[in-house]
């Protein structure tokens, strides 16, 4: 593809590979590549609307300000006068590629569920997204199999004072 629009800061920019410009700044450093949110990809007299399979690769060259405003209040026969100034905050891009496979995020994404699946299979259904409110009001219902994996899952991963509380409470009774 020879053309991306992609999306920094609540604006969209219409980029080429190889172009530099100065985008509103970014909480990146200087000298590191980041990816941001690809809107399209066209060229050759065809476009893709909200590609996943496809990535624009931007690396911050520099963090210059901008150019200088002078903002001035006056009211006259009163010898009222204000000035100031502003300069903003820009990020100097460049554009180091666009349409490389997104193969980096996809192996994390496939990680995340094999680390709910390691819980113990006697840890009830959906227990990792429950909160604390949730697992107090839900532990009374439990099997003491389901109460003793929560509480190792809550000791080993989420460590949450409230949601042990209740288990350990739970198990004594």
């Amino acid at each position: 593809m020879s053309y991306a629009i992609i999306s920094l800061g609540g604006k969209q920019y219409r980029v080429r590979e190889g172009e530099r410009l100065l985008v509103d700044r970014l909480a990146v450093e200087e000298g590191k590549t980041f990816h941001p949110d690809v809107l399209m990809l066209g060229g050759d007299g065809t476009f893709e609307l909200a590609p996943k399979s496809a990535q624009v690769t931007a690396r911050v060259v520099g963090s210059p300000l901008g150019q200088k405003i002078r903002i001035g209040k006056y009211k006259p026969k009163s010898g009222y006068k204000r000035h100031t100034g502003f300069r903003a905050k820009l990020s100097q891009i460049e554009i180091e590629s666009i349409g490389a496979s997104k193969g980096k995020k996809e192996p994390a994404a496939k990680k995340e569920p094999a680390a709910k699946q390691e819980a113990p299979d006697k840890l009830p259904r959906g227990y990792a997204d429950f909160t604390v409110v949730e697992i107090s009001e839900k532990v009374d219902r439990w099997s003491p199999e389901q109460v003793e994996a929560a509480l190792e899952y809550e000791r080993a991963h989420a460590k949450r004072k409230g949601a042990l509380a209740a288990l350990e409470a739970k198990e004594s009774d």
